[in-house]
Order: C-alpha cells, then sequence, then structure tokens
C-alpha cells in the first residue's frame, strides 16, 4: 500500500504507540484522525493532515458513529486499551478487575466490527496486541488472556474479510506514559523489567508505529502477528 493521501483512523491515537503512529502516518502522506476518550492529551500536536475525534471503543453506538462520520478509509490501527487492567496471581485476583481487561478486547471487536464495512476493499486493520500473549511473566496471566484473544481473532477474522487485510502488533516493554514511576524510580523498573531480553532497554513508541507501517505497506502480510518487543519473547 502506498500510504500517500490514504485516510487513517487510528483509535487511542492521542498518547504513546498511537500517536507515534498517527505521526508516521502524516509523515508517510496520510491524513489521520486520531480517536480516543481525552483527545486533549495530543493538543500540543498540531497538523493540517491531524484531527481529533473522542470516543469510547467499548461502547459500540460511539464507534458506529466515528465510522459512519469519516467513511470511506483505507487504513484502521486500534491501539486503545479499553480501560484498567488487573495484575497479579490469578487466584488472588479481583474477579471484576480481571473482567475489565478485557475491556480492550471488547473495544478492539467492535472497531474491526463495524469498522470493516466501511474499509476500502484493499484496506487494511492493525490491532495491538502485547507480548504477554504468548510468553508470561508473573503476574501478567490477565494480560496474557487477553492479549492471546486479541492475535486469535486476527487470525480468525483474516480470513472472513480478504482481500482486506488484518495484522496484530505485539510490543514488548515500551516506555510510555502508562508507567506511573518518574526520574530514577521509573529508570530502575524499566531496566529491571527488560534485564532477561536480549535487548536490555524499553521500546520508544516510535519503533513499535514502524512495525504497524510495516504491516500496513506490505500486501503480503495477513493474519499475523509482527513482535516489537527487544527479544522479551526468547527470554
Amino acid at each position: 500500500m502506498d500510504i500517500t493521501n490514504k485516510k487513517a483512523l487510528v483509535f487511542g491515537g492521542t498518547s504513546g504507540i498511537g500517536l507515534s503512529t498517527c505521526e508516521q502516518l502524516i509523515e508517510k502522506g496520510a491524513d489521520v484522525i486520531a480517536i480516543s476518550r481525552d483527545p486533549s492529551k495530543a493538543t500540543s500536536v498540531k497538523h493540517n493532515k491531524l484531527s481529533f475525534e473522542s470516543c469510547d471503543v467499548r461502547i459500540e453506538e460511539e464507534v458506529k458513529n466515528i465510522f459512519e462520520k469519516h467513511a470511506p478509509f483505507e487504513i484502521l490501527v486500534s491501539a486503545a486499551t479499553g480501560g484498567s487492567r488487573a495484575a497479579g496471581p490469578f487466584l488472588e485476583m479481583d474477579m471484576t478487575g480481571f473482567k475489565n481487561s478485557f475491556d480492550k478486547l471488547w473495544g478492539y471487536a467492535n472497531v474491526v466490527r463495524y469498522g470493516t464495512h466501511y474499509l476500502s476493499s484493499d484496506g487494511t486493520i492493525v490491532l495491538v496486541s502485547g507480548a504477554p500473549a504468548r510468553r508470561m511473566k508473573p503476574g501478567q496471566i490477565a494480560l496474557s488472556a487477553v492479549g492471546g484473544a486479541v492475535e486469535n481473532l486476527v487470525r480468525g477474522v483474516a480470513n472472513e474479510i480478504a482481500p482486506k487485510r488484518i495484522n496484530a502488533v505485539a510490543p514488548g516493554l515500551i516506555d510510555t506514559p502508562m508507567f506511573s514511576q518518574e526520574g530514577e524510580d521509573r529508570r530502575i523498573f524499566l531496566s529491571s523489567a527488560t534485564a532477561s531480553h536480549s535487548i536490555k532497554r524499553a521500546g520508544k513508541p516510535d519503533e513499535v508505529a514502524k512495525g504497524i507501517i510495516f504491516v500496513i505497506e506490505n500486501d503480503f502480510v495477513n493474519g499475523t502477528t509482527v513482535d516489537v518487543d527487544g527479544g522479551w519473547i526468547n527470554s
């Protein structure tokens, strides 16, 4: 796919990986709509090819309205987390927290279910999964279960929507605003969490965005997961 002059909708596009994806799409000439529950997070980013919309991906009517407003389009990306995520041992976990972790999956399901109808016949969808889907660390069973469901969704839907394409990109530990630590505490946390990886540092949002751009541009990639994880799943 030649991204020039294509229209792209990016859910979760106002921070972290989603925002970096928006910026790289714009650099390649796309018109981009960045969508999140709080678009004000990205008010410092100004470009005539970038606009913002508010939407909670968990609410079907809001998702439908976004697609109806901006159809048709060629590129659809979702990096929206959907809400809170539970951590810790499964047998000690608050089950409400575990269930809420699947808001990411329900959000992705809404985006794919309703967005595919408005996607061009040669269009492409990218969902952001995560390394825990296939190699979890202690306390990550909720993340792993959700990520595994996302990647299975991609594999199954790919056959249904062809020749439209859908892929997942699975980041490792990425230095984004998702982590609350600051200063030295943040440095120590990120360093410790990646100590067993072959690349012993946290990734950058733009590195994951490059993986997303790859599966958008490469028309021979479909129904698969591309890892951008610093060696996490091999650690």
